[in-house]
């Protein structure tokens, strides 16, 4: 994902990147829209505007991009100690490309470790599309992290998670590349939102659909057992999205 502050860095101001800038996924809407459940089921469909539809310049303009993105996420990805919010973090999507969490500034985020085989798959996933349709405009942004750490409950494929949760929940809101929450290889994200506020019994997350309510400012706000329904948290969201 090319973003415009891209154009700073020292490999972009070799290059003349302006069309390229123009990329509908510096618009974090389009990239939801692109990612979530409404258009999973494609790749790269790119304007012609800019000349995505010739193979050789794709070719080309993806190579540079991936330079790019890996420049930029080595800039940009804190470690968990020293990050100041979630903004402070570079994800993958499930389709392998770099997301800075920067790009939700203002949003209010409901960050969750997902599993599909799990007890508690069926009235979360439910929950949380309901959850997100209400208040999405509103708003409201629900981070999706598929894990396998609990009972092997994900072992699917990114690919194979994303269809599960769009075919049978409609889920809009974007899934992310799977992810360990616990152990030495925890994702930063997932270490830095557990120092942030942990658990009844420590600081580990203890099963799938933990959640975490992140307010406008990127710093958590609560955290919630993954017994805890969405639905009943839906006073604290509304809350802190500031809507009655």
């Amino acid at each position: 994902m090319l973003r415009v502050p891209l154009l700073r860095s020292p490999l972009a101001k070799s290059l003349n990147l302006r069309s390229l800038a123009l990329s509908p996924y510096s618009d974090p809407i389009v990239f939801r829209q692109h990612f979530s459940c409404s258009a999973n089921q494609f790749l790269f469909k790119q304007p012609s505007s800019i000349g995505f539809g010739n193979p050789r310049f794709r070719s080309d303009s993806f190579s540079l991009l991936r330079s790019l993105r890996f420049e930029h996420s080595s800039m940009a990805s804190a470690s968990s100690t020293d990050a100041k919010s979630v903004y402070d973090f570079v994800v993958k999507d499930a389709r392998g490309n770099d997301v800075d969490l920067s790009q939700y500034k203002g949003k209010v985020l409901l960050i969750v470790n997902v599993a599909s085989q799990c007890g508690l798959t069926n009235s979360n996933y439910t929950e949380l599309s309901e959850l997100y349709t209400k208040y999405k405009d509103q708003g409201l942004e629900i981070l999706a992290f598929p894990c396998n750490q609990f009972g092997a409950q994900e072992p699917g494929s990114n690919d194979q998670i994303v269809e599960f949760a769009c075919t049978r929940f409609k889920a809009e809101f974007p899934i992310f590349d799977k992810v360990d929450v616990n152990g030495d290889k925890a994702a930063p994200i997932y270490k830095f939102l557990k120092s942030s506020k942990g658990g009844l019994f420590g600081d580990g997350i203890k099963w799938n659909f933990t959640k975490f309510l992140v307010g406008k400012d990127g710093n958590v706000v609560e955290r919630y057992a993954p017994t805890t329904s969405p639905s009943s948290i839906e006073k604290d969201v509304k809350k802190v999205l500031g809507v009655s």
